[in-house]
Formats: C-alpha cells, structure tokens, sequence
C-alpha cells in the first residue's frame, strides 16, 4: 500500500501534494456496513473535506493559520464494501504505515469501529497511550446482536487491549445498563459533561501519549443532526471547540486523532459538515508542533 497516493480527489483545505514534508496525514475511513440505525456515514469523509473550501485558513482562536503547517491527505482508503474485518485490516495497515513514517493520523470517519485498528496500530508504538473519547455513546458493548465487529464495541476492545483505566470517556449519555456499569468500573467515565471534567484530567496525563477520538453525535442534534444515532441532550459546537483548544494548550502529546460518524444525507443545511471540517482544523492546527 502507498503511503503517498491519493486515493480520491477531494483534499481538506491547503493540504500539500508533499508526503515527506508533512507533520500529519488525513485519510479517510468510508465504511458504514454495520451501524444500527442509519447508515450514510461512509460519505462523510468527502463531504468534510469539500465543504472545507468554506473555512478560513487562519483561526483565531489559536492563532495561527493553516498555512503555517504541512499535511497531506490521502483522500478516502479503498475498502472491500461489506467486508468489515478486511476493511479493518486495510486501515490498520495504512496507519501503520503512517506511524512508522513519523506521522500524525488524523482520521475521517465513517462509523466508529473504524478507529478500532487505527488505535490498536497507535497503541503498538506508544504502550503508555491514553485515549480520550467524545461521544454520546459509550461504545462498550462485547457485541451488538451477536455480532463483535460493531460500531457499538470499539471503546471496549481497545479497553480489554490496553486497559480501561487509559481510557476517558466524555460525554457520553446513552447505552445499556451493562456498558454504564462496565464503565462506572473500569474506565475513567465523565457522562453527560465534557469541557469542566476535561480540564479537571487533563493535568494528569501530562507528558503522555494521547490519540483523541470524537463522534459527532457528542454534540447535540440541534448542532449537528447529520449523523447515524442522533440522542439528545448533547453539547454545542462552541464546548467541542473549547474542549480541543484545552486538549491543544495542555502538557499532553496527541500523536492521532480521529472525527466519525458524519453522515451527511441527514443534514441538508451541512451543519454538521461545516462543525466537523471546523474542528478537524483546529485539530491540525493545535496538535502538530
């Protein structure tokens, strides 16, 4: 697999034809073969990125522009459609790839099992890792209807791979009674809030490695409706942009992060697109140093 081909057209905002040059690369997970509710999430990689054209390059907020940084964009991986357990192996390849070249992921979903091996691939080159998660699902379960390869059971492999103890959670407000009592024991669990309990963790992993991963539907639908499992009660865009900013100004070392689960035919008026394709900027511009 080339590390260095495009494998679409679309490109994020000012990424660079130059691999070898850049910090970080994004790339694209368009698989959705086994979500429970709405599927479309495979289209959100591509929409994020073209409707990227409408931000600007500079952000206030950090100050600093896109324009001072150097990432490539690989466009969306070609994944088998339906066959989640090669699909899962192509991103993993691909990521490792990535990481062997001394390079950020910075990963477009996509249902959340995509960032299954891509935190597997991270956690095999960073032992101490610790995973910080944005949802409004916990994402715990041992399997859905059977079936242990889910976009219900990311976060709880990883825990069994790594240990729930390295994972924080935020929140989260929806699940079954099994994954919150699962998560109550074994996982660092902040529900319903994310900024205030973010900073309050942040201190204690300084120095660490950190890969961030976010579904959009952390948000609350009236910011972000385009996605598979909407559930109310969530934030707003402003916290999410807040709670990346803390994450960016703190002692910690991202090395990866990842924003699924936008699926685009739910939302004609694309904002969720535009929120997603925002933070995926300030991700950029507040992780690569």
């Amino acid at each position: 697999m080339r590390l260095d081909q495009r494998y679409s057209g679309n490109v994020f905002i000012l990424s660079s034809d130059d691999y070898e040059a850049s910090k970080a690369v994004i790339y694209g997970m368009p698989m959705d073969y086994t979500v429970s509710f709405r599927p479309g999430s495979r289209f959100g990689p591509a929409r994020v990125r073209e409707v990227s054209i409408g931000l600007e390059e500079y952000s206030p907020y950090l100050d600093k522009s896109l324009e001072d940084i150097t990432y490539f964009d690989s466009g969306d991986l070609l994944l088998p459609f339906g066959n989640a357990a090669r699909s899962l192996d192509i991103i993993g390849e691909y990521v490792r790839g990535v990481l062997n070249d001394g390079k950020m992921p910075v990963g477009l979903g996509g249902e959340h099992l995509v960032s299954w091996p891509v935190i597997r691939e991270v956690y095999a080159k960073y032992p101490d890792l610790a995973i910080i998660h944005f949802d409004a699902h916990a994402d715990l379960r041992e399997s859905y209807e059977g079936e242990p390869l889910s976009h219900s059971t990311p976060l709880r492999k990883a825990a069994e791979l790594m240990g729930g103890k390295n994972i924080y959670q935020f929140g989260i407000r929806s699940g079954s009674r099994e994954e919150w009592a699962y998560a109550r024991e074994n996982i660092n669990f902040h529900p319903f809030e994310v900024l205030e309990p973010l900073k309050k963790v942040l201190p204690e992993l300084a120095g660490r490695p950190v890969y961030l991963t976010i579904d959009i539907d952390v948000l609350d639908p009236s910011c972000a409706p385009g996605t598979g499992t909407t559930e109310a009660g969530g934030i707003t865009s402003k916290e999410l942009l807040e709670a990346v900013h803390a994450i960016a100004r703190s002692e910690v070392n991202v090395v990866g992060c990842d924003l699924v689960e936008v699926a685009p035919v739910y939302d004609n008026s694309e904002m969720t697109q535009i929120v997603a394709s925002k933070v995926i900027r300030e991700m950029l511009l507040g992780f690569i140093k």
